[in-house]
Parts: structure tokens; sequence; C-alpha cells
């Protein structure tokens, strides 16, 4: 017998008995298997169809869903974190609680904005150096604020316009702001855009004082800043109380 006939009786016998059919069916079997799998994976052709119909159906029902009563939940759950925490985090909360409520006004004036920061001025004015006055209740001696608008050069053919807004506090370095502000000529007319850098890292909220977050949201909702005033000085009395003396 030759070995091509001998080949093919070994065929025929296993083509008799089951032994090839079984083995194709095996294989289409494992084919198909993958071929679902290749389907079903993150790019497969199956996925991005299912995705998209997800995407469809999901972002509209999203966008459209009133999440007031889950704000009001959140609000509740800070609250109570709040409470708990330590105080490190506590600051972090409290900061983040404040900056995601959101501005209502659209437009501020220069001395409403430098009014705001007269009281943070009030609450946080370091009272080392400053004389005392007896009369009645004992206070500390006013300090004097000021604030003005730092215009810079521009070029004559430029639509821009910048400027930094200037609030200082004579007896307590600390204390100063600068806040930088630019104009379009063209477009915003007498109002200015507030350039007030936010911060990328939250752990970052636990260090900002409360005027800062103040300009953090102004900035946040695109309030403008209406510069009723290039410049004004004020006195603020501190409202920490000294300890009365006797002496």
């Amino acid at each position: 017998m030759s070995l091509e006939n001998g080949i093919k009786d070994v065929i025929n016998t296993k083509l008799e008995d089951g032994t090839v059919e079984k083995l194709i069916g095996e294989h289409l079997e494992k084919g198909v298997v993958n071929a679902l799998d290749n389907l079903f994976r993150s790019y497969g052709d199956v996925t991005k169809i299912i995705e998209e119909k997800v995407k469809s159906v999901m972002i509209p029902y999203l966008e459209n869903y009133d999440y007031s009563e889950y704000i009001t939940k959140l609000d509740s759950v800070l609250v109570d974190v709040l409470k708990s925490s330590a105080l490190e985090n506590k600051k972090l909360l409290e900061n983040f609680k404040e900056l995601i409520i959101p501005e209502q006004n659209k437009t501020i004036k220069a001395t409403e904005l430098f009014e705001r920061w007269t009281q943070y001025v009030e609450k946080n004015v370091e009272t080392d150096g400053l004389d005392v006055c007896y009369e009645d209740t004992p206070t500390y001696e006013y300090v004097t604020v000021s604030f003005e608008v730092d215009y810079n050069e521009e070029r004559s053919w430029s639509d821009m316009r910048n400027a930094v807004l200037v609030f200082e506090c004579e007896h307590d370095e600390k204390m100063n702001y600068q806040i930088r502000i630019h104009n379009w000529k063209r477009f915003d007319k007498d109002e200015w855009t507030i350039d007030y850098k936010s911060v990328h890292d939250i752990n970052s909220l636990k260090y900002l004082d409360e005027f800062a977050i103040f300009l953090m949201k102004l900035s946040q909702n695109g309030t403008k800043l209406i510069l009723d005033s290039d410049g004004y000085s004020d006195e603020v009395a501190p409202e920490a109380e000294p300890e009365a003396s006797f002496s």
C-alpha cells in the first residue's frame, strides 16, 4: 500500500467514525467564542455600538435631571463630616462647602469688593503693635486700609486693557491683595474680568482664607467687575478685643 492510499484510508476511517466532524465542530465553536470576545472587547465593534446607544439615552437624561435634592443632601453630609473631622480637614471642607455654593451676582463694584475685603481685615488683622483705647470698653486703634487701580501701559493699537486692583493694609501686610483684571474695550465696555487663579490641588483649599475663596467664586462664576472708583482709603476697627489693663 502506498503512502497516499494509507492517508486516504485513515481519513475515510475518521470521517466514518465522526472524529473529523467532532474536531471541526470544536474548532468552529472556539472560533465563534473568539470572534465574540473580540467584538465585545473595549474597542470591539459591538462594544462601540452598545456604548453609543447608552450615551444617546443617558446623557440627555442626566442633563435634564433635577439635582437640587441631592445638593441639599450633600450640604447636610458636609455639615456632619465637619462636626466629626479633625481641625485640618475641617478647614478644607468648610472652604469646599463655601466654594460649591454658586455666586449669584453677575457684577460687583470695586467699592463693594473693597468693603468685602475690609470686613476680612477687621476679623483677621494682626493686633500686635496697635495702641489700645481705654474709653468705656477697651478697643484697638483703627487701622488704615486703601485700594487703588494700577493700570498697565498699553499699546495704542491694542484693544486689551490690563490692570491690577491693589488692596492694602498699612499695619498688616499679610492682609494685602493684588487682583489682576482685564478688559476688551470692544466687547466688555465698562466691565472687567477678574483673573484670580484657582487652586488645582484640593488639599490647597485648607490654606486659603475666606477672601481668597470669595475671589475664586467670582472668577469661576464669571462675575464682572465695575470700576466705580480708581482709589479709596478708610479706617477699620479690629474685631479682636484687647485684655483690660489696670496698670
